[in-house]
C-alpha cells in the first residue's frame, strides 16, 4: 500500500510564517499541537490573509483559482466567520475588513416575478452579512444594504407561492425543480430578528414569528428535533425531503430560538432551540462523538459553529462547548492554514473551498475563546494513516477494512456541478442524515480533486465496512454517482 504523504501542522501563528507550503509527496515536519488559542489565531491569519481578497470580496478556494466573490453562502459564511472573531476575541484586523465588504456588498430591488431571475436564498444570505457589517462598523450604508437584501425576497411576488406559500420557493415561481429550501427561510428569520433588532421596526419581528412558525410545520422532521432542508412544492402538495440534516439551516434555527426567546420572552423558543442543539450532538457525530457534515461541499457548517458558541457562552450550556472542545480536539488545519469539511477527518491535500473551510475556520475560533489552553488529541492527526489506491466506481459496493478512521478520497464536482449522490452504510446501517455523498455537487462550479468526500472514525481499531447503495433520485440531488480515487485508512 502506497504511503499518502500528510501534510500535517496545527499553526501556532499565522500561515506566513511556515512560508510556501511543500508540493504535494514532500515530507512535511509534523509539529506539536499548539494550544486552541493559538489555533484560533491562526484561524482567523488564515482568513485574513488567505480567504481575504482586497478590497471587500473573497478568494473562494485556498490554495488555487475559485474566483472572488462578496455575495452569497460561501462568501458570506467567512463574513460571518469574521464576526464570530470579533465576538470571541480582540482583533483589529476585523473592522476594516468588514468595512470594506460593507462598502462591496450587493444593493437589491424587489423582484418581480415576470423578470426575476435570482435565487431567494441569495439576498437572504448577504442580508445577515450586511446586518453585521452594521453591527462591527456602525455604517448606514451597510444596515439600508441588508433591509434591500430582506425586501428584495420578502418584498417580491416570485416565491411565496404554491401550495404552501407560508414558505419561499429557491427560485421564481418555483423554477424546474419546485424547491423550497430552509436556507431561504431560516436566513429570512435570522435576518429579519437583526434587522427588528437594529432598526426597532416591530414588523420585522412579527416577520419573523410567522415564518418560525412556517418552517417549524413544513421542515421540522418528525421524529427527532433536527430540520430537514428541503420541500418539494407541486402546487397540490408540499413534501419533505427526510433526513438532510445541514448544518447551516439547523444552526441558524438554533440561533433564531435563542433570539426570538430573548426579543419576546416566549420561553417556548430557548426549549426548541436547546432540543435542536441537543439532537445535533446526539445524532450527528461518528463513531467517537465528533460532529460529522455528511452534506456536500455546498453546506457551510460556520452557522452551527457559532450557534453553540452561542449556547455556550451566553446560555452556559455545558454540553454546547464539549461539542467544540470534542470536535476542535479532533480538526486539523491543512498546510495553508485552512481546514476541510469534515473535523475528524484528514486535512485535505487539494484545494479547499469556501464553503468548506468555514466551518473549520469558526470551530477553531470558537473553541480557542471557550477552551483557550486546550490542544487537540494527540493520534488523531492521521500521521500513521496510509493511503489505499482503489478506484470504486458505482454502486452496489463496499469496503471492508480494519482501522479504527477511514477517510474517502475523490472529486468534488467530478461531473460539475450538481446531480450524483450515494447512500452510505456504515458497518450495516444507513448514515442518520441519509444524505450519505453527494459528490457532484459543486458550489465552487469546479472540480476540486484530492477531496475527502466522507470522513468517520471509531473510538478504538475494529474491523468495519462501508457500503454503498444507488441515490434515489429527486429533483435536486439527481440520480446516483459515486467514483472513489481510493481511501486513507488510520490504523
Amino acid at each position: 500500500m502506497p504511503t499518502r504523504i500528510r501534510l500535517v501542522a496545527l499553526l501556532l501563528a499565522g500561515w506566513a510564517a511556515m512560508g510556501a507550503p511543500p508540493a504535494v509527496g514532500d515530507v512535511e515536519r509534523v509539529s506539536t499541537p499548539g494550544t486552541f488559542a493559538a489555533a484560533a489565531d491562526a484561524a482567523a491569519a488564515t482568513i485574513e490573509q488567505r480567504f481575504y481578497h482586497a478590497p471587500g470580496r473573497w478568494n473562494m478556494c485556498v490554495p488555487g483559482d475559485c474566483g472572488t466573490a462578496v455575495r452569497d453562502w460561501g462568501a458570506d459564511a467567512l463574513a460571518y466567520t469574521l464576526f464570530l472573531r470579533r465576538e470571541s476575541a480582540i482583533d483589529p484586523g476585523v473592522r476594516p475588513i468588514m468595512a470594506a465588504l460593507a462598502e462591496s456588498a450587493p444593493s437589491y430591488r424587489p423582484c418581480a416575478r415576470d423578470r426575476c431571475t435570482m435565487w431567494s436564498d441569495v439576498p437572504m444570505w448577504d442580508a445577515i452579512a450586511a446586518a453585521r457589517a452594521f453591527e462591527i462598523t456602525g455604517s448606514t450604508l451597510a444596515l439600508e444594504k441588508a433591509q434591500r437584501a430582506f425586501d428584495a425576497v420578502d418584498a417580491s411576488d416570485a416565491f411565496a407561492l404554491g401550495a404552501c406559500p407560508t414558505i419561499d420557493f429557491q427560485r421564481p415561481g418555483g423554477g424546474k425543480t419546485a424547491l423550497k429550501t430552509l436556507e431561504t427561510d431560516s436566513n429570512y428569520i435570522k435576518a429579519a430578528l437583526l434587522l427588528a433588532r437594529w432598526t426597532g421596526d416591530p414588523r420585522y419581528l412579527a416577520k419573523a414569528r410567522a415564518k418560525y412558525r412556517a418552517v417549524r410545520r413544513y421542515f421540522l422532521d418528525p421524529h427527532v428535533a433536527l430540520y430537514s432542508v428541503y420541500v418539494f412544492d407541486d402546487g397540490r402538495t408540499c413534501r419533505q425531503l427526510p433526513k438532510r440534516f445541514f448544518a447551516s439551516v439547523n444552526g441558524n434555527m438554533i440561533d433564531n430560538g435563542l433570539a426570538l426567546a430573548a426579543q419576546t420572552g416566549a420561553t417556548h423558543y430557548r426549549r426548541e432551540a436547546f432540543a435542536t442543539a441537543h439532537a445535533v450532538a446526539r445524532y450527528l457525530s461518528d463513531a467517537s462523538g465528533v460532529y460529522a457534515d455528511l452534506q456536500a461541499d455546498n453546506d457551510v457548517a460556520e452557522p452551527l459553529v457559532e450557534a453553540m458558541y452561542d449556547l455556550a457562552v451566553k446560555m452556559h450550556a455545558e454540553f454546547a462547548r464539549q461539542w467544540l472542545v470534542t470536535a476542535a480536539s479532533a480538526a486539523r488545519p491543512t498546510a495553508e492554514g485552512s481546514y476541510g469539511r469534515f473535523f475528524d477527518g484528514p486535512p485535505p491535500l487539494g484545494a479547499v473551498s469556501a464553503w468548506s473551510a468555514s466551518g473549520g475556520l469558526a470551530l477553531a475560533i470558537a473553541a480557542g475563546a471557550v477552551a483557550p489552553s486546550g490542544t487537540a488529541t494527540s493520534g488523531n492527526d492521521w500521521s500513521a494513516g496510509h493511503f489505499v489506491a482503489d478506484r470504486l466506481d458505482g454502486t452496489p459496493a463496499h469496503i471492508a477494512f480494519t482501522g479504527r478512521a477511514i477517510a474517502l478520497i475523490g472529486t468534488i464536482g467530478e461531473i460539475c456541478c450538481e446531480a450524483g449522490h450515494v447512500r452510505v452504510f456504515i458497518d450495516g446501517r444507513e448514515t442518520f442524515n441519509n444524505t450519505g455523498i453527494w459528490q457532484n455537487k459543486s458550489p465552487a462550479s469546479r472540480r476540486l480533486p484530492n477531496s475527502v468526500l466522507f470522513s468517520w472514525r471509531w473510538p478504538r481499531s475494529g474491523s468495519h465496512t462501508i457500503a454503498f447503495a444507488s441515490g434515489v433520485a429527486n429533483a435536486k440531488e439527481g440520480g446516483s454517482f459515486i467514483h472513489l480515487a481510493g481511501y486513507e485508512l488510520d490504523p
